[in-house]
């Protein structure tokens, strides 16, 4: 088995009404290479995902989202779901946490709606994202650049369109976090 992420910390940001295959599916490629993946939630306790047109699995949380701290973890990933997305715009930790990994160059994955919280201006400095046509005008006030791609990886971000491009986001994102944790691992 490959141990390549072995010692390294990844952060799952959710809250209820995620899409739960945007989550579960990079989750497991990830716990295959040694990584240590926490959930971090504005939910205490469980959180709800959803999957296809209702609720789906309850996940547990290990983290809420107003303790969590950017620098506890390697890496992020940002799964889609509308209903989980509003709620975590709404509050400031989220943009604190997502803001450091931004300022500190950490890699950061992200697919459908998810990709909105990266949105936060001044903050993408010129990054290529693959991004729905609805969230492009606030990325890109965010200083960030649309490619006409449904997945782009760029540098440290990975990002694509929706569950159309899945397990390509997944392979993505297991190959940049992969590498980038060798190269850190190896500094």
């Amino acid at each position: 088995m490959d141990q390549s992420l072995a010692g390294k910390s990844i952060a799952i940001l959710v809250s209820n009404g995620f899409e739960e295959a945007e989550m579960t599916e990079p989750q497991r490629a990830l716990i295959k290479t040694g990584a240590t993946l926490r959930t971090i939630s504005t939910e205490t306790g469980l959180v709800n995902g959803w999957h296809g047109k209702s609720w789906g699995h309850y996940f547990p949380v290990d983290k809420h989202l107003s303790e969590a701290l950017g620098a506890d973890f390697d890496m992020l990933l940002l799964p889609g779901g509308e209903r989980s997305v509003a709620k975590l715009q709404q509050s400031a930790h989220t943009r604190r946490i997502v803001g450091h990994f931004l300022d500190a160059g950490k890699p950061i994955a992200a697919i459908d709606q998810g990709i909105q919280l990266l949105a936060i201006p001044g903050k993408l400095r010129g990054r290529l994202l693959a991004a729905p046509e609805a969230y492009r005008a606030d990325l890109q006030a965010a200083g960030g650049k649309i490619s006409e791609e449904p997945l782009v990886v760029d540098d440290i971000t990975v990002s694509a369109l929706g569950q159309d491009q899945l397990n390509e986001f997944v392979e993505a994102v297991v190959k940049l976090f992969t590498e980038l944790g060798s190269v850190r691992k190896a500094a």
